[in-house]
């Protein structure tokens, strides 16, 4: 029996076409992965099934009775839950609190019986939370556990799951999928939007692949490689092989001596101490939540330094404004690119200038031509798709928009380059773009401190690795050393003890 059934799904956007007769069925019981490209319509399918958007044709099926779901409320009402990519969740609530927002029939509320109720749903489904912590003090993977359990909550056997994995490190993945499984074993119909293959692969039923809004096919997981889910989604093979530069080492661009910042009274940086030399990568893996953030946002001054110095090129910056650091050489790839990276409302060629403005002003008046003939360019040279340089930001896929940032970051000429959580949420062509994007970065001599939960991203761009926990590097990786590197992120300081530089 199906769970869902939707059939010649069509959504447009003006002149844009997101959704083109698209056909997708879910069985019960069975996980269901929706892959695709970043833009291919994955998530505008999953947010016409949820209610956030209606559909232009088409017909949808909920347990074999035609539906139509104008709302959330509809689509909950309905049995069907979604996790969105970017979290729906008060930061100043605490986890039982958000757990209320929405639910119309419970007027007068225990908040401690929600507590334990919320209690006991994690631990059933391994989710553990804290329903009396506040969102604001989560990591980002805890926030993930706390939509999935919002939805099971709520009452979902149908649950929609954006993007699940992209902020959860491989042992939280595992249990994550141990989760899943339990879930549909019990009944439950699970649709992951995603772009990893490997965890298709490993957890899916079946595949249903998205391209360019269309149809590509849906197939047995069982009976396809992931060289063959790459090519459906792309058209084309492909394979994320960069091909390494062995170039020259300089000196140091950055070092980091004795870190120390405090966020809301917490000290998430404890004597943090790094060097990054001119033509390296020196990557950065943990345990998300572990300091990564701060130390990204210390650098760049965003956020207080307590105690400690940081150099950039022979030049204490600890206390200097964002400004002046920048000015220093320092290019930012920010971990969140819609909250801190990006201007939605501002169109694709004012979003490129935010770095530079005054090289677009005549006499304190901006030169529309020289904004809108610089967009071209970078629209070109970095493969930003767009319907034109005056499209508000917001509108283009997730690739499109980490596009908008690197090409913005990049074309600065920078000394430095902080990359945090680069390719979060993009899709394995957009991967490829960025990855290829920070070695020639690293090849025309940029020193390039990279912060990545995606330990493949990790081994494959790095020259040095070294592991935060805690708030401080715990120690140093060689090579492809899993045990070892799975025995830092965990705070296990090994025999090798601290970490050493070559």
């Amino acid at each position: 029996m199906y769970s869902v059934e939707m059939k010649g799904i069509t959504k447009r956007f003006g002149p844009f076409c997101a959704n083109d007769h698209v056909d997708f069925s879910l069985k019960k019981g069975e996980i269901h992965a929706l892959l695709g490209e970043n833009g291919a319509g994955k998530t505008t399918l999953m947010n016409i099934l949820y209610g956030i958007y209606g559909c232009d044709e088409g017909s949808v099926r909920v347990n074999g009775q035609p539906v139509e779901i104008r709302s959330p409320g509809d689509a909950i009402a309905h049995g069907i839950g979604m996790v969105h990519q970017h979290f729906m969740l008060v930061n100043n609530f605490t986890v039982a609190q958000n757990m209320l927002l929405g639910i119309k029939d419970r007027f007068w509320t225990n908040l401690s019986q929600v507590e334990g109720e919320l209690a006991a749903l994690s631990e059933k489904y391994k989710l553990i939370i804290d329903p009396k912590a506040k969102v604001s003090a989560l990591s980002v993977g805890e926030q993930e556990r706390v939509e999935i359990v919002k939805a099971l909550y709520r009452k979902a056997d149908i649950l929609i799951l954006d993007e699940p994995t992209a902020v959860l490190t491989p042992q939280e993945t595992e249990d994550l999928f141990d989760s899943l499984r339990s879930l549909a074993q019990g009944g439950i119909s699970i649709i992951i939007i995603t772009h990893k293959l490997e965890e298709v692969l490993a957890v899916t039923d079946r595949v249903t692949v998205l391209r360019r809004g269309k149809l590509a096919g849906t197939v047995q997981t069982a009976g396809v490689t992931q060289a063959q889910l790459a090519q459906m989604m792309v058209g084309h093979e492909v394979l994320l092989d960069i091909q390494r530069q062995e170039n020259q080492i300089g000196g140091v661009v950055l070092e980091v001596k004795n870190l120390h910042c405090t966020v809301d009274g917490v000290e998430k940086l404890q004597g943090l101490s790094l060097r990054v030399r001119a033509g390296e990568v020196l990557g950065i893996a943990g345990v998300d939540g572990n300091g990564q953030r701060e130390l990204a946002r210390a650098i760049v001054g965003l956020l207080p330094v307590q105690k400690g110095s940081i150099q950039i090129n022979g030049r204490d910056c600890a206390g200097r404004s964002v400004r002046a650091i920048l000015d220093e050489g320092v290019s930012y790839i920010p971990e969140d690119r819609i909250k801190d990276g990006l201007l939605g409302e501002f169109s694709i060629e004012d979003n490129l200038i935010l770095q530079t403005t005054g090289a677009f002003t005549r006499k304190g008046i901006f030169s529309r031509r020289s904004i809108r003939d610089n967009a071209r360019r970078l629209m070109e040279g970095y493969d930003i798709r767009a319907s034109s340089s005056t499209q508000p930001v917001k509108l283009l896929s997730g690739g499109n928009q980490q596009k908008v940032i690197f090409a913005r970051e990049l074309e600065r000429k920078p000394k430095l380059l902080i990359a945090t959580q680069p390719t979060r949420g993009l899709d394995i062509g957009a991967v490829e773009y960025m990855w290829t994007c920070i070695e020639r970065a690293k090849a025309q001599g940029v020193a390039v401190l990279l912060i990545s939960t995606e330990l493949e991203e990790i081994l494959t761009l790095s020259d040095r690795i070294e592991v935060i926990y805690e708030g401080a590097i715990l120690g140093g990786v060689d090579g492809r050393d899993m045990d070892r590197l799975g025995l830092l992120m965990a705070g296990v300081r090994t025999e090798e003890g601290d970490h050493a530089e070559t």
